[in-house]
């Protein structure tokens, strides 16, 4: 989904960000000297899919935290789990490896990945995604991005991993 657009639904919807521009972030590494300094828990959007890729989860956590994906698999009924292709992102999301979030699910075409947040990042005041692309990071509210999902109708799963 392209940045205007996200951007769009945000005001349209009263939520409050952030925008940092900076250039092409590749890594966690670099995104985060771009935005050093800005307050935000730094998020890692995990695509995944199951081994028949019949169904689709989208992992949001820390960016720094290490995840355990057969127990994850375990946790939503799956024998196993694994990275899903840069085709079935696009497909799925309308989005490129290198800029996944869930902000993509604001489309309503692109609302049948499985949307799961981690538990421990619903301490943190504000979440930071990239906003369609890997020129800039957005920073939300954490109760903000919550109810705007409520207000669109995109289911969501609280989770431990």
């Amino acid at each position: 989904m392209e940045r205007s657009k996200i951007l769009e639904t945000l005001q349209e919807h009263g939520v409050e960000y952030k925008l940092v521009e900076h250039p092409p972030a590749t890594t966690i590494e670099l995104a985060d000297e771009y935005i050093e300094g800005h307050e935000g828990v730094r998020t890692k959007s995990l695509f995944l899919t199951n081994r028949k890729k019949t169904r689709t989860y989208l992992l949001i956590t820390d960016e720094y935290k290490q995840i355990d994906l057969k127990g994850f698999a375990g946790e939503v009924g799956e024998s196993r789990l694994s990275f899903g292709s840069g085709e079935l992102l696009a497909q799925t999301l309308g989005l490129e490896p290198g800029v996944v979030s869930p902000l993509g699910m604001i489309d309503p075409g692109h609302r049948s990945v499985a949307l799961y947040l981690d538990k421990a990042m619903m301490q943190e005041e504000i979440f930071t995604f990239h906003p369609g692309d890997n020129r800039a990071t957005l920073f939300l509210g954490t109760q903000d991005f919550l109810r705007l999902y409520d207000e669109l109708g995109i289911a969501y799963h609280l989770v431990e991993v």
